[in-house]
């Protein structure tokens, strides 16, 4: 899934309050936009742009925090505006690869039939399908360490359910909007739940916090117990 933004167009620079700077690459989400996103906010980091105390990537945007005694708005536009002149390739931005091992079906997947039967597939066929391609993390956030991985072929699309769960346990595996989701904390949702893993994305008690990041490449795999 493309869309028509290339290296040189100027994304929009959006002011948020008096201290931070949305730089901005669609206003919906593709997975080319996501790469700018991801590739600007790991080149922001890499510069270390003057007054910019923190770099937050989001799906299609990227969210500067900066000192406002230190840099203006103007002067910070001037300076992403430069960096971005020098911005590398979108496709061309990698991460680290995790492969994930994951339980479908059953209790740990409440959804998996559901969904299959969204999709007029077999379970197992919608595992296999699930699973034949590799994912890119997306973006992180909503909650400590969930982790989103996109983007699905559009034969795999599926809404999200009509019904919000009160609660999901840690390490559940979702599936909606032509996504996989993994939970890394007991969360409320609204996406199906296909399957649960062992993998957590988050340990408070270790710095980073987190093992995954935008950018980073998801093999996911089927372990013993698909029901």
């Amino acid at each position: 899934m493309t869309d028509s933004i290339s290296n040189d167009i100027v994304p929009t620079l959006m002011p948020l309050g008096d201290a931070g700077m949305l730089v901005k690459f669609s206003n919906v989400l593709s997975d080319m936009a996501n790469r700018r996103a991801i590739g600007f906010s790991r080149l922001a980091e890499a510069k270390k742009l003057p007054g910019v105390v923190e770099v937050v990537p989001n799906l299609v945007s990227v969210l500067l925090r900066y000192d406002p005694i230190e840099i203006s708005f103007s002067r910070l536009a001037g300076e992403v505006r430069m960096a971005l002149q020098n911005q590398p390739d979108a496709l061309a931005v990698e991460g680290g690869r995790h492969e994930i091992a994951v339980v479908f079906g059953g209790e740990s997947g409440p959804d998996l039939n559901e969904v299959a039967k969204l999709l007029d597939l077999e379970p197992e066929a919608f595992v296999e399908a699930h699973n034949s391609a590799p994912l890119r993390v997306i973006a992180t956030g909503f909650a400590p360490g969930f982790v989103y991985c996109g983007m699905h072929e559009a034969e795999l699309v599926v809404p999200r359910r009509a019904q919000v769960r009160r609660i999901v346990p840690a390490g559940s595996v979702l599936f909606a909007a032509g996504q996989t989701a993994i939970a890394a904390t007991d969360i409320p949702t609204g996406w199906h739940v296909i399957g649960r893993t062992d993998f957590r994305n988050f340990d408070p008690g270790v710095m980073p916090p987190t093992r995954l990041r935008a950018g980073d490449t998801i093999v996911f795999a089927a372990a013993e117990g698909i029901l």
